[in-house]
């Protein structure tokens, strides 16, 4: 739950989820029967917090939540993760708009690299969103993110 709120924090605070953020604000207001005004006028704690323990939320929310988390709080791994697969980046961050999709052997052995070196809570997050971010790019990661997939 902390991660969640934290996440949910860093999405409320970031300039470029405006239009997710609007649609976290409906969100709100009808699960807890507030108008949107008194949603945008709760403290930034509290508007947290009922982001994070919303029942449902939409992909495009949950997705903007995890990119502004990951940015913020997850560099190093996001760079760790870039530099076992050889792919040039800044802290991080992918330079290249055309980046050749890695080898599928290469992304499950930088996968359990990762997990050598990160805990496996924030590896396992990051690859999921990576998978679902991605999953045309990063479809050798969906075993190692849901292993009952392969059976």
């Amino acid at each position: 739950m902390e991660r969640r709120i934290d996440a949910a924090d860093l999405f409320w605070n970031d300039e470029h989820s405006a239009d997710q953020q609007l649609e976290a604000v409906a969100s709100i207001a009808t699960h807890m029967k507030f108008r949107p005004k008194s949603v945008l006028t709760l403290a930034p704690e509290r508007r947290a917090k009922y982001l994070a323990t919303l029942p449902a939320m939409s992909d495009a929310i949950a997705a903007r939540a995890l990119v502004n988390y990951h940015l913020e709080r997850q560099r190093p791994m996001m760079g760790a993760f870039l530099d076992l697969l050889g792919i040039a980046h800044d802290n991080g961050l992918i330079n290249d708009d055309n980046v050749v999709k890695p080898d599928a052997a290469k992304v499950k052995d930088a996968a359990k690299a990762l997990g050598e070196k990160f805990p496996e809570e924030d590896v396992s997050l990051y690859l999921a969103t990576l998978v679902s971010q991605d999953p045309e790019t990063w479809d050798a990661l969906v075993d190692v993110v849901e292993p009952s997939a392969a059976h």
